[in-house]
């Protein structure tokens, strides 16, 4: 058996067949052939030093020979024991700070949970402010408010949402606004855009390939694209107009992340340069879905639009 044909592929992505061992192992503790058992014992109270260990020092170190180490990678779905360092360190690399015992782990009730999100939210704002690009802020508004179309697109949970609360903002000022979160859909009507258009795609990480495609594709018919994510990234290399900035994320695993928070006063900022850019047109707009609305429920007071 040759051990060099045993590890010769390592899948791509998006092909692999086995994308968290760390899990795979936790499941299948136990299950495993005998053999194979005192390779995944020795695994799980050394996974930080699997690492830098031939398959050699493994059996060694397990108790077990070579080709036992083959078909314990075998069993979790690995090709080899090549792929199974591989897909280990990716998974430890992400994973440290959910399977260690140091994140704050205590009760928060009332105050302190609420403090602790409010001074998250704040420092978010604060850190995206004091790095903004307030050209590159005054272009955006400009192009949005004079443009026919605008398509904002976002994918994942946190740009998803933020995609729908910025053309739920647009639409009440006049403008023809869509929020797409399906990236077959992103290419398609990106396709379609032209050059009084424009483009708003949201990525806190900025490397989606969706999103980075879609961008490509609208400017290549000649529509605005702007963005909205994370310095020097190959989303805000792309784009027209690149709004970026940094935020540290907080290490308690277990608070919500508060970047969203600054992409959202960024999004309130912008709809409130176009409605004031684009002010009597925004006026009769927003008077318009007031009655609108005032005829469906009859409420008069006081209230949020449409909320």
């Amino acid at each position: 058996m040759s051990f060099e044909k045993a590890e010769a592929s390592i899948e791509t992505r998006g092909k692999i067949r086995v994308s968290d061992v760390i899990s795979a192992l936790q499941r299948m503790d136990g299950s495993f052939a005998t053999q194979e058992q005192k390779v995944a014992d020795f695994v799980m109270s050394q996974m930080e030093n699997i690492s830098t260990m031939t398959i050699a020092e493994l059996a060694t170190a397990s108790g077990v020979s070579k080709p036992t180490v083959v078909r314990f990678c075998r069993t979790l779905g690995c090709e080899g024991y090549r792929e199974f360092k591989l897909r280990l360190a990716q998974n430890l690399a992400v994973s440290l700070q959910y399977l260690e015992a140091g994140t704050s782990r205590d009760d928060r009730h009332g105050d302190d949970a609420m403090d602790q999100v409010l001074s998250a939210l704040s420092a978010a704002s604060n850190y995206m402010r004091a790095q903004l690009d307030r050209e590159a802020l005054d272009r955006a508004q400009s192009a949005i408010a004079r443009c026919r179309n605008l398509v904002v697109v976002g994918i994942g949970g946190g740009s998803s949402m933020l995609a729908e609360e910025a053309a739920n903002r647009f639409f009440r000022l006049g403008l023809s606004a869509i929020a797409l979160s399906d990236s077959y859909l992103m290419q398609m009507r990106s396709a379609t855009l032209g050059r009084e258009d424009v483009l708003l795609a949201i990525s806190a990480s900025g490397e989606a390939d969706a999103i980075v495609a879609a961008a490509r594709i609208a400017s290549g018919y000649g529509a605005t694209t702007i963005c909205l994510t994370k310095t020097g990234t190959s989303l805000a290399d792309t784009t027209d107009i690149s709004i970026n900035f940094d935020l540290p994320e907080d290490p308690d695993i277990f608070k919500p992340t508060a970047s969203r928070y600054a992409f959202l006063v960024l999004l309130d900022t912008l709809a409130m340069s176009v409605a004031q850019a684009n002010a009597d047109t925004t006026r009769e707009n927003l008077r318009r879905i007031r009655a609108s609305l005032t005829a469906y429920h009859g409420r008069t007071g006081s209230q949020p639009l449409g909320d």
